[in-house]
């Protein structure tokens, strides 16, 4: 069914973009603006993507129809045929509603913290274009289109890492940032390319590309799922490409929010889902995506029980969720993957502004020691904080536990027992070192007085919001056991997703199994850290504290000698053969020139010298050839 609402959803945010910049190129260079009237542009129009979103959503949830929409014919070459057009099925719609939904939240809680900030009008004109990107992103009908918000929200990722660009280490974070996912995002790009070279011209859109899948060999499959899992490695943090996402934190925390709940690493999961029926049928691969998100899970949830930095420890939080995501993708369970998405959206939004609410209240401290050392009162930002890790660590009734105790049965149920058994003692970490931070900041006595903060009403809407969202998402996909009709994975039902199927006690025991490691999980850090003395603050030392010293081994293996080989070309290749060569040339021509001159040297006597000598040639030639006759 063609809808103009599909483009309208975009428009909306990128309109706003505009809108903000221009207003913000006129503010700086002719006179000041109000920052009411950058924030009403850049909460208004996510709100208006949201609203058609919902229009959409109502009308195809009462007749059952798929949207396109048909912009323009981009390319036609050959039989080649690249259309900018877009497509609102149920998977697209699903992803966009909490996109807009969450993402204007997050928007109105940056109103609350980027306030007073000289660079405000240009945050918002960045923030509209992020949710404009991940919406093309979204609601692409082709790879190619999807690239184009791929890397969209790349850049504006980049920008607003280092949107405090005169600090050096805010510029190398987004920097590290960019350059991380370009790797990704070749193996992205290498892997469409051969999708197009396996299934010809036979259409670029996803439903034609499903429709043709069957005549690719599985090799040529099994590569470019291989490749296009590479993209999502590196967009949505996983091993090996995650190093990025820690550095990410530099930035502004609402940035923080909206990379980690509704738009950049999300992408990665999202697109293995949109593949999902390349991925049907190469098995190997899935299982290799769920291994790494397994790996992945593990490995963040190990580092961040030594972190000190708050939006640190949120942050390798958020690379052991997506681990989760993706074992289930990897397993063949979509509908489970993508519901985590959607849960864990709400609750790691609310967790990331509350935590940069505590952080305004403290003037920008960070290390959760440190805060506690300084706490203040905020009962709203104390409150929705514990709700977030509550709902993090797989607590029943709170939205998390719906979604990941569904990923955990699911690699029980296919015999995956070693990602069960990590994906188990994720958990246990994860409701461990989730506690910590909240008992360490919120509980543990510091021996000073607390004094009541007052919390922004652009702060406290967007949490309150999020906390019923954290507390009742999970209600959508309740399990049958309990009554429930699994209301995502029937709407996700074109998945083709692997169902549960297991005895009810077996379910029973998984969920109390799941429950009772959190819960344990719970207890170590209450007895560790709801007394701790704060004023005795644990260090980042050790191997897990300088987290297994990948970063420097990235460093030593991957930029050292990167640099190595390019001083190399440099000071050997380029200056000595290249430029040796070609200045060798150059003397032998300047030598050649230096001879010649003597010719030609200006001196009249010389010139006559010349004209007496050659006559006198010519004349003892011509005597020699009569004398000969």
């Amino acid at each position: 069914m063609h809808t103009p609402y599909l483009v309208l959803i975009i428009l909306a945010p990128l309109l706003g973009a505009l809108l903000n910049g221009g207003f913000y190129l006129y503010h700086i260079k002719r006179k000041p603006l109000p920052e009411i009237l950058f924030a009403l542009i850049g909460t208004i129009t996510p709100f208006i993507a949201f609203i058609f979103t919902l229009v959409l959503f109502l009308e195809m949830k009462s007749s059952d129809v798929t949207f396109h929409q048909s912009i323009f014919t981009w390319l036609d070459i050959n039989g080649l045929v690249i259309e900018m057009k877009f497509l609102g099925d149920k998977l697209a719609i699903f992803m966009a509603m909490f996109v807009t939904f969450v993402g204007w939240l997050i928007h109105i809680y940056a109103v609350g913290y980027m306030k007073n900030d000289e660079g405000f009008g240009k945050f918002f004109a960045y923030f509209n274009l992020f949710l404009a990107s991940m919406l093309v992103l979204v609601l692409a009908d082709n790879p190619i289109i999807l690239f184009i918000g791929w890397e969209g929200v790349g850049v504006c990722s980049y920008l607003l890492i280092s949107f405090y660009y005169t600090d050096a280490d805010n510029v190398m974070a987004g920097n590290k940032a960019f350059i991380v996912n370009r790797v990704g995002d070749l193996g992205f790009i290498l892997g469409v390319v051969t999708l197009f070279f396996a299934l010809g011209k036979t259409g670029l859109d996803f439903a034609s590309m499903e429709a043709n899948v069957g005549v690719a060999t599985t090799g040529t499959l099994a590569l470019a799922g291989f490749l296009l899992f590479v993209g999502a490695m590196g967009k949505s943090a996983q091993v090996p490409l995650y190093v990025w996402l820690p550095d990410a934190m530099a930035g502004p925390t609402p940035i923080s929010a909206l990379i980690h709940a509704a738009t950049m690493v999300t992408a990665g999961v999202y697109m293995v889902a949109r593949f999902h029926f390349l991925y049907t049928g190469i098995e190997e691969i899935g299982l290799f995506i769920a291994y790494i998100g397994a790996f992945s899970a593990l490995l963040a949830a190990v580092i961040a029980t030594r972190q000190t930095d708050i939006k640190k420890i949120l942050a390798y939080s958020t690379m052991s969720q997506l681990g989760y995501m993706f074992i289930a993708v990897g397993l063949g369970f979509y509908s489970s993957g993508l519901f985590h998405v959607f849960t864990h959206a709400f609750f790691k939004a609310m967790l990331f502004m509350g935590a940069g609410a505590a952080i305004l209240a403290l003037h920008h401290e960070q290390n959760i020691f440190k805060m506690a050392q300084h706490r203040v009162y905020q009962p709203i930002v104390k409150a929705t904080f514990l709700i977030g890790v509550i709902a993090i660590a797989g607590i029943p009734p709170f939205s998390g536990f719906f979604s990941k105790d569904a990923i955990l049965a699911a690699a029980f149920q296919e015999g995956e027992f070693i990602i069960y058994g990590i994906g188990i003692f994720t958990a246990f970490l994860t409701a461990f070192y989730m506690f910590r931070l909240y008992f360490v900041v919120f509980v543990a006595p510091n021996g000073h007085d607390v004094h009541y903060a007052s919390t922004d009403k652009t702060i406290s809407f967007p949490l309150l919001v999020l906390a019923i969202g954290a507390v009742f998402a999970g209600f959508l996909n309740f399990p049958a056991i309990f009554g429930g009709e699994h209301q995502v994975d029937t709407w996700l039902a074109q998945l083709g997703s692997t169902a549960l199927h297991m005895s009810h006690s077996t379910e029973y025991l998984l969920m109390f199994a799941s429950v009772a490691v959190a819960a344990l999980g719970i207890l170590v850090a209450y007895k560790k850290y709801a007394r701790f003395d704060v004023s005795k603050p644990e260090t980042e030392e050790g191997i897990i504290g300088n987290k297994f010293y990948i970063d420097e081994l990235y460093d030593y293996v991957f930029v050292k000698s990167l640099k190595k080989i390019s001083h190399f070309f440099d000071r050997v290749v380029d200056d000595k053969v290249v430029d040796g060569m070609i200045m060798l040339v150059c003397r032998e021509f300047v030598d050649f020139g230096k001879k010649l001159a003597f010719l030609q040297n200006g001196n009249v006597r010389f010139y006559a010298l010349y004209m007496l000598i050659g006559m006198s040639c010519a004349f003892l030639y011509l005597y020699t050839t009569l004398i000969g006759q």
